[in-house]
């Protein structure tokens, strides 16, 4: 069972997790036996692309002991990676826990496993110790890379394997992933947030910013082009202050401009942005860039410039405003989509309609609209004064009525024209039809086959559907 290369476990990674996986891979032949199958996984996303993405390196390292994909979480192992930006997504986990504890006291094999943002907070922890004896790993944001090891101490330990870093300087590379799709990949640039913006619980449960090494970036995107992706979405809790942190400083608007030169590569994506960091340098590039999508997600959360600074955005409505003009006339058929907050602690109906009135300024093509959640940890869940939710159920339904009128307009500007688009799927609902993206990232079915899935195809938008389209391919 023992990996015969190494005579001890090394310190050094990544060659500790191999030395763990390959003692992992005796654990579960052993339990391969027993069973008389191979035994599955099923990895379980809440939340961001971050996740998206640490959820492919988690199930990397699951195929590389020998466990398979199973369809549904009626599974040998099962993983939750949490989300805690918002209430409901922590509901959501406690709800599915309930289900897995019945299913596990007849499957007494089974390992159940949890990771991501709302394993940072001390409540959650300290309620699975003492209601959901059942789950056997715990672990955090800081040490996914540590998963092989902390699967051989489920097997070797008994009880709860419970691993939480409070932060972490370190970035370990080149371990397994599989990726969800073979032609489009996302690519982490930097990890943790150093904003602090006040409803937010993300840098408490991400930690600082640390941003990898230009040249690692640089090789894993090499990596995946030599192994079919087109194109790749960068990806970070504010990547307009990437670079900030290295022994030698390297800005956004930089690394992107070498991202661009990469042969094979077609497509770069890049979120999240905050406004408050988005230089004139990164717009010169995208406006110059081939490459770089139609596409910049710009969250605003408030149009007011008093809740702006309650929020500690560090910008106000103006230079919002202003920084949409410049991106406006850099790349003039730009779409850019958003998040906005509502109900945050003390609005007024006139901080409303700032945001009101900002929204129908810019006019965005999408917007993520939110009704305030308030986090514990975070300076906003003090606040007093708490916006009654009827007050706050009638601002949402406003601003979204005002979005999705504004987004259907922009739509609607676009039939006639012929894009481009990478082909990612064959349509759910009628297998006669693919589902591809354009580069301002609007979705549209055409009549395809599978053969065209990874490839980018011009496409006459024939019909617009309000947030989709219907086409044809122009030959």
């Amino acid at each position: 069972m023992e990996n015969k290369i190494y005579e001890q476990v090394p310190q050094e990674e990544p060659q500790r997790q191999f030395y763990y996986m390959e003692k992992a891979k005796g654990y579960v032949n052993a339990l391969a036996e027993k069973l008389g199958r191979r035994p599955t996984f099923c990895v379980t996303t809440f939340g961001c692309q971050m996740n998206a993405r640490d959820s492919e390196k988690l199930t990397g390292i699951l195929e590389t002991i020998g466990y398979e994909a199973a369809e549904n979480e009626e599974a040998d192992f099962v993983i939750y990676n949490t989300c805690t930006v918002r209430e409901n997504a922590n509901n959501k986990v406690w709800g599915r826990l309930g289900y897995l504890s019945t299913y596990k006291k007849h499957h007494p094999h089974m390992k159940i496993a949890l990771c991501g943002c709302m394993m940072q907070e001390p409540e959650v922890i300290e309620k699975l110790r003492k209601s959901y004896r059942f789950v056997d790993l715990i672990f955090g944001t800081h040490n996914i890379y540590k998963f092989a090891e902390l699967i051989v101490a489920t097997f070797e330990q008994k009880g709860m394997v419970i691993d939480i870093w409070k932060d972490t300087d370190k970035i370990v590379e080149d371990l397994p992933v599989d990726r969800k799709y073979s032609f489009k990949s996302g690519v982490n640039i930097m990890f943790g947030c150093n904003n602090f913006c006040s409803y937010c619980i993300v840098p408490y449960v991400r930690g600082r910013e640390r941003s990898r090494k230009p040249q690692d970036i640089i090789r894993e995107i090499e990596h995946l082009v030599a192994d079919g992706v087109v194109e790749i979405m960068l990806l970070g809790q504010n990547v307009n202050s990437y670079g900030k942190n290295l022994d030698t400083p390297v800005t956004f608007a930089e690394l992107l401009q070498e991202v661009e030169k990469i042969e094979g590569l077609e497509r770069i994506r890049f979120m999240t942005s905050h406004p408050k960091d988005l230089s004139d340098e990164l717009i010169e590039v995208m406006g110059k860039s081939k490459k770089i999508c139609k596409h910049l997600h710009l969250p605003l959360q408030s149009g007011s410039s008093r809740i702006l600074k309650e929020m500690n955005r560090h910008y106000n409505k103006e230079q919002y405003l202003t920084l949409v003009d410049k991106i406006r006339k850099a790349v003039p058929d730009i779409a850019l989509t958003t998040d906005i907050i509502v109900g945050f602690p003390g609005e007024t109906e006139e901080d409303f309609l700032e945001t009101m009135d900002v929204v129908k300024r810019v006019r965005y093509d999408s917007a993520f609209t939110f009704i305030y959640s308030k986090r514990t940890g975070t300076p906003a869940a003090s606040i007093k004064e708490q916006v009654p939710e009827d007050v706050v159920k009638d601002r949402f339904d406003r601003l979204l009525k005002e979005v999705q009128a504004d987004a259907a307009e922009r739509a609607q500007a676009l039939t006639g024209r012929t894009e481009s688009v990478l082909v990612e799927e064959v349509n759910e609902q009628d297998n006669h039809l693919v589902t591809g993206r354009l580069s301002n990232n609007f979705i549209v079915h055409f009549p395809g086959t599978k053969d065209l899935v990874g490839k980018i195809i011009n496409v006459k938008l024939k019909e617009c559907k309000g947030f989709y389209f219907y086409g044809e391919i122009v030959e």
